[in-house]
């Protein structure tokens, strides 16, 4: 399950590309377009910033805006940043220990096909693509 952390992460990746501006966008706006208090959003911009997502800037003028166009921006590397890996079974989680029934696991080849589905579902839609759905 994605938490909200993962789907707070895109609302402001989002709303930052709809504001289609090189200014820095104050904090406080973009908490309250989205409705997500400003502490919680402070969380989630840090790890935006920390892996260069975003771009912050203190004081007077100050706020974030992004640091690639939009559809340079994968909705898969979003997710990974923030929730971690994508993976449907404790045993296909990157540096997992191997699971000792893995030659005999029937269930594997299922787990593998549905990881690699909503891994390409994710990493081949864009911020973009979110700006341009129906909504």
């Amino acid at each position: 399950m994605i938490s909200t952390r993962g789907r707070y992460a895109l609302r402001v990746l989002v709303d930052l590309a709809e504001q289609d501006s090189d200014d820095f966008v104050p904090l406080n706006e973009i908490a309250t377009r989205q409705g997500i208090s400003i502490k919680y959003l402070e969380i989630i911009l840090k790890t935006l910033v920390r892996n260069g997502l975003l771009k912050g800037h203190r004081g007077k003028g100050g706020g974030y805006k992004l640091t690639r166009r939009p559809e340079e921006y994968r909705v898969g590397e979003i997710l990974e940043l923030t929730e971690g890996p994508l993976t449907s079974v404790a045993c296909l989680t990157p540096g997992a220990e191997p699971c000792p029934n893995r030659e005999n696991c029937r269930t594997l080849p299922m787990w593998e096909k549905f990881d690699t589905m909503v891994h390409d579902f994710f990493y081949n839609m864009t911020i973009k693509d979110l700006l341009s759905e129906d909504k």
